[in-house]
């Protein structure tokens, strides 16, 4: 059965489709053959925009776990042989704040679908049952449907493609690198005592860890660049520069607290 031929599914990708190609239309006058590529940069941003509420809550989140993070430590010295009430009384403390430690996961939860339309619209032949003429638009020469990986395992790898997702990998690189410089966990927190909880629910002293494996996977997402349509490629390089300037005014905004040194 073919997954994208099911009646919801075809109707979201044809709607979809024919915003893409509106947009495209709208702006071919202005910018030419790249009209549709800057139609799914576009639609990055407003995305994005879109999300900003979610984006100040998660700030405050952020903010409003870390000044719980001495509670935390003290929940888990106080019931690290208790692994039910610990897990009771960490809910409990976050319920009572308003927060979750998963309070970060909606946007990406939320631009997953975006991301899974635009890579339906860049490898499918038809949509809806009428040609797809997206597959026609190109980037840098480059057609939005291709790949990478795709032209090398092909063997019809082109410079122009090199060259195009060569400098999409690198933007993305360098993004990634910048805010795990910007973001990398403050000084002193490694001093704060550790104790791992045996219910596996998150501590202050994991957070350090947390930081850095979301840092690692921007660098993921350099190479899953390689391996998507280059428009979804176009999506994702657009997304982490967007992320990375949103986090950096609202960490202005909501700053975290900074931890007290350790005793001498």
């Amino acid at each position: 059965m073919d997954f994208y031929a099911f009646p919801p599914i075809a109707a979201v990708l044809d709607g979809a489709y024919t915003v893409l190609m509106g947009l495209a239309g709208l702006l071919e006058p202005l910018i030419g053959v790249t009209s549709a590529a800057a139609a799914i940069v576009l639609i990055t941003l407003l995305v994005r925009a879109a999300l900003i509420p979610t984006a100040v809550s998660m700030a405050k989140g952020e903010q409003t776990r870390a000044r719980l993070a001495p509670k935390m430590q003290a929940i888990q010295q106080k019931h690290k042989n208790n692994p039910e009430k610990l897990q009771r009384e960490m809910m409990k403390l976050y319920a009572d704040e308003g927060t979750s430690p998963l309070a970060g996961c909606l946007p990406m939860l939320v631009q997953a679908p975006v991301v899974g339309v635009i890579y339906a619209l860049f490898i499918l032949p038809t949509v809806n049952g009428h040609p797809n003429d997206l597959l026609t638009e190109t980037f840098g020469g480059v057609p939005l449907g291709s790949s990478f990986a795709g032209q090398l395992v092909q063997g019809t790898l082109t410079g122009p493609t090199l060259a195009v997702f060569a400098v999409l990998v690198l933007v993305i690189a360098v993004v990634a690198e910048v805010t795990r410089r910007v973001f990398r966990p403050v000084a002193g927190a490694a001093s704060l005592p550790s104790v791992a909880p045996a219910s596996g629910a998150p501590g202050p002293a994991a957070m350090p860890n947390l930081g850095r494996a979301l840092g690692f996977l921007q660098y993921v997402t350099a190479v899953i660049a390689l391996f998507v349509p280059l428009a979804a490629g176009l999506y994702l390089a657009t997304t982490v520069i967007w992320t990375l300037g949103q986090r950096m005014l609202l960490r202005r905004r909501y700053p975290l607290p900074v931890p007290p040194a350790a005793p001498a």
